[in-house]
């Protein structure tokens, strides 16, 4: 008796098939011989027939499955006992060798066929794949219902698709083009998102002389992409078509991988390891294990390390990933999901997955502003390359299913106080809990902190700090802190002190009935200055998820220097870490101790006062960085900072860009704080003033949480200012994310707002904003609606710079209208008004749009002078791909004059900055280039 899931699930007897029964008997099994011998608690399987909603008989519905399944397997086995399905201690199980079930043959023999690859034994290599792939059927678990088969259908389907990718890379690695090209189509076809296939069948055509058959698959699958992702081909992809453009000699004998590609940059997040770092031998045994035997073997590997807090799962995921680094030479990358944090403040799977986008150096514009699009877009970036991903403090495994790297080469190791067992079970990950340390290891542990000779002398003492500490790490880590500061304190004077404290103490309260340390950290805590003390609980204000100095100087009211000290006390005590330079951790259990001391000692009006420092820390320090960074648009106005708050001033825009980059996520968790204490004011205005932050970086999901976020506090409080900003901003993001219905209902609520305060000039900038959703929309009349009646209201105001951009936007729409001679009109104005201001950009935008005007009125000329100026003005500035579209245009107007060399030139400069910045706009010069 075989089982088949790479296709319909079957049972085949050999002589028939056998039903499964209704579908989600189908998913019961499934689950099953995902895992044979393992079991699946119920809590499992009911979560996968009904997700988050399961009807109130759940319970007994899955034993009626159970019981029908057994029935089924009993009947088909004819009494031979081949498979049984029984309860184990965990769970059900299924008793069936894995062998009979297609998914673990297919699994075997892709493995097989990567030992036969190292082995230099492509032709066995090549059977045994396509024995692999002669398993699949079509969809894997077609028609089973529910969100978990799916994700499941669409993992199995990535593991097929790099089998076939392993196996077309192999049969042209022995020069068997043309006869893998008929496959190559057929899988490309099934699949046309994968971008590794189409890579192979463009080789393999332009191998097999078919070059413009190669190229046509390269525009098909761009065309899919762009369809189904908004998004381009990645860098591997559009190096081979430009290749074979250029047909390239050097691919006829390469693949395309080792092609001279334009690799994304080799991040290398991991935070520093621990010196001192000792035990976990067997852990490391087995993580060691999973890595293949060559470095140039390919394979997927999924870690999920579980364990109670402060147990070391971190400390022992990053000093395993340092170890083996070098086996990973693409890069690793590394975050802190936050899924156990004390505020709540876990990350989505989007911030993570642009954190590492921005990591690999993908250009804001490439990324799609859609969660689907950025994971496929992720996924591709790791594509054949070979990354370590450490995914640290996951909450389940639906945060961490869209951060999975899709292809051979990569690992992923996962931390989580969660066991995730749908990881284990869904994704084939090897789950390695984390249990306390040994007594050897934790003696092991403080003498390779304080000294083998300190350790040995006072061996009971020893005992003792370890019995007190319950062999936690994090505890045991506080402890020798505070001995390796006083190295003439006998460790038995430390071992009464920590006897004394623990009972006056009780138990730190929560699921994890292991984690006695709150003595532990309140002997650390006593030992503190007074002010330091303060400090500390005060950190349970801060928004988090990290701090600096100058945070910490506000958050206590403290001077600068004063807060440098009282950091450095808290890091050498172990009650924070610095994680990156200048920027300070503090573990969830320590800031859960310190909110309890916080509540014991420190009033709420002190409480909340500090968190108001912190807020106006760094609501004034968003407020000076913008102002840098943005000194020719109007502004919010900001009443005065508390006493004690030292807001950050940026030198220049290099470090205010710098600024809001390394505090992003802090500012996220600061607007969500703000909003949830009721500090509604400081809530809107900072998101007001990341707006622009998100806008220039493409951070569009954020900017639609903060500005949601910011008008859910100020319309509770009926603050119509902040109302009106809000909507403003809201409609603002609505709008670039394509959401255009909602946009329009935004920015009118915004318009009827600000019209009501009387403010004229943020009423004019919200009918800018219009028209630019209406432009999106090519509704060009009813944006040069709006941006006229913004120039009245501009005009009324005396508002000469807002005057000059609606002049600007006015001029461009009549030249979407076609009337060229408008546009000169309106636009020469807006450049006067920008040089009477100052405003080298917005003179600069403004000399394109008047070169545009005389371009199409075939005054080519005067257009391409108009291009020059606007080029000279941009001349050491940081705003490249606007440079880029200039010379695009005074290319085009040089071509137009018959200057073929220059035009070629001016393209040149542009495709140089286009393809540097990853942008697809770049296709487009290079076919200008090739014409």
């Amino acid at each position: 008796m075989r089982f088949r899931l790479l296709g319909s699930l079957e049972i085949d007897t050999g002589s028939s098939g056998v039903a499964v029964g209704p579908p989600k008997h189908g998913v019961v099994l499934a689950s099953l011989l995902l895992t044979p011998g393992q079991p699946v608690p119920p809590e499992v399987l009911i979560d996968r027939l009904w997700g988050e909603e399961p009807p109130n008989a759940a319970r007994e519905s899955l034993y009626a499955y159970i019981a029908r399944l057994r029935r089924v397997l009993r009947d088909a086995a004819g009494g031979r006992g081949e498979a049984r399905l029984v309860r184990g201690a965990g769970g059900y199980l299924i008793d069936v060798d894995p062998d009979r079930v297609d998914l673990h043959r297919f699994r075997r023999l892709v493995d097989q066929a990567r030992g036969a690859q190292t082995a230099g034994d492509d032709d066995q290599a090549v059977r045994l794949l396509r024995q692999a792939l002669d398993l699949w059927r079509g969809e894997a678990v077609a028609g089973l219902p529910g969100d978990w088969a799916a994700r499941l259908r669409d993992g199995l389907a990535q593991q097929r698709v790099a089998a076939m990718a392993q196996l077309a890379a192999v049969e042209l690695g022995r020069g068997r083009h043309a006869e893998i090209v008929d496959d190559l189509a057929g899988w490309s076809a099934e699949y046309p998102l994968a971008e590794p296939l189409a890579a192979h069948l463009m080789l393999a055509l332009y191998r097999a002389g078919r070059g413009a058959e190669a190229l046509a698959v390269y525009e098909r699958t761009r065309q899919y992409l762009a369809d189904a992702l908004g998004n381009d081909p990645g860098p591997q992809l559009r190096l081979l078509h430009q290749q074979i453009l250029r047909q390239d000699t050097r691919i006829l004998g390469q693949e395309p991988a080792t092609a001279e590609p334009a690799r994304p940059a080799a991040p290398a997040q991991l935070p520093a390891d621990i010196a001192a770092f000792t035990g976990r031998a067997e852990q490391l045994r087995r993580l060691d294990a999973l890595l293949p035997a060559d470095h140039g073997a390919r394979t997927v590997v999924i870690t999920a390390i579980g364990g109670t807090a402060g147990v070391g799962k971190t400390a022992l995921a990053v000093h395993w990933a340092h170890r083996v680094a070098d086996r990973f030479p693409d890069g690793q990358l590394y975050v802190d999901l936050r899924g156990f944090g004390p505020g709540g403040t876990a990350m989505s799977p989007a911030e993570a997955i642009r954190g590492f986008l921005d990591a690999l150096d993908v250009p804001p514009q490439r990324i799609p502003r859609d969660l689907a699009g950025q994971a496929a877009l992720y996924r591709s970036m790791l594509a054949g390359r070979r990354v370590l991903v450490v995914l640290d403090n996951a909450r389940d495994a639906d945060q961490v299913r869209p951060l999975l790297p899709g292809s051979p080469g990569c690992l992923a190791v996962v931390t989580s106080r969660n066991q995730l067992s749908g990881l284990v079970a869904a994704e084939g990950a090897h789950p390695l809990a984390l249990d306390l340390l040994t007594v050897a290891e934790a003696r092991k542990m403080l003498a390779a902190r304080l000294g083998g000779d300190r350790v040995s002398a006072e061996p009971e003492a020893v005992d003792e700090i370890v019995e007190r500490c319950e062999r936690l790490p994090l505890a045991l880590a506080v402890v020798a802190a505070r001995a390796a500061a006083h190295p003439d304190f006998p460790l038995a004077a430390l071992a009464g002190e920590l006897r004394d404290a623990r009972g006056r103490l009780d138990a730190l309260s929560g699921d994890d009935s292991t984690t006695d340390v709150r003595a532990v950290f309140s002997w650390s805590y006593r030992m503190l200055s007074p002010e330091a003390g303060r400090l500390f609980r005060l950190l349970s204000a801060h928004p988090g998820p990290d701090f600096t100095v100058a945070a910490a100087a506000s958050l206590a009211g403290a001077p600068p220097a004063q807060a440098r000290s009282l950091v450095a006390e808290l890091t050498r005590a172990q009650l924070v870490r610095e994680h990156a330079p200048g920027r300070y951790l503090c573990h969830d259990l320590l800031r859960a101790y310190a909110t309890e001391l916080a509540h014991q000692h420190d009033p709420d009006d002190e409480r909340r006062a500090a968190l108001r420092r912190i807020l106006d820390h760094y609501l004034h320090t968003a407020g000076a960085a913008n102002q840098v960074l943005h000194s020719h648009q109007d502004t919010i106005a900001l009443g005065a900072a508390e006493p004690g708050v030292t807001p950050t001033e940026p030198a220049d825009q290099a470090a205010a860009s710098a600024w809001f980059t390394a505090e992003h996520q802090v500012l996220l968790a600061a607007v969500q704080s703000a909003a949830d204490h009721r500090f509604d004011t400081h809530a809107w205005q900072l998101a007001w003033f990341l707006s622009r932050h998100f806008r220039r970086h493409g951070h569009w999901q954020d900017w639609v949480f903060c500005q949601g976020t910011a008008l859910a506090a100020v319309r509770r409080t009926g603050d119509q200012v902040g109302q009106a900003h809000t909507h403003r901003g809201l409609g603002a993001a609505y709008g670039v994310l394509g959401q255009y219905e909602e946009a329009h209902q935004h920015l009118q609520h915004a318009a009827d707002l600000f019209d009501a305060l009387g403010d004229r000039s943020f009423l004019a900038q919200t009918h800018l904003d219009r028209g630019r959703v209406y432009s999106r929309q090519s509704r060009y009349a009813e944006a040069l609606h709006h941006g006229e009646r913004a120039l009245d209201l501009f005009r009324a105001d005396h508002d000469r710079r807002g005057q000059a951009s609606a002049l600007n936007n006015i001029g461009w729409y009549h030249a979407q209208l076609g009337d060229h001679q408008q546009t000169l009109v309106y636009c020469r104005q807006a450049v006067a008004i920008h040089q009477q201001i100052g405003d080298r950009r917005g003179e600069a935008d403004a000399w394109d749009s008047v070169g545009f005007a005389h371009h199409r009125l075939g005054q080519h000329r005067q257009a391409i002078t108009c291009y020059q100026r606007a080029l000279d003005l941009y001349r050491g500035s940081s705003y490249r791909i606007d440079v880029a579209e200039i010379l695009d245009h005074l290319g085009d107007a040089q071509q137009a004059a018959g200057d073929s060399e220059a035009a070629h030139q001016s393209w040149s400069q542009a495709l140089d900055i286009l393809d540097e910045l990853g942008e697809p706009e770049a296709e487009t010069v290079r076919r200008k280039l090739k014409a």
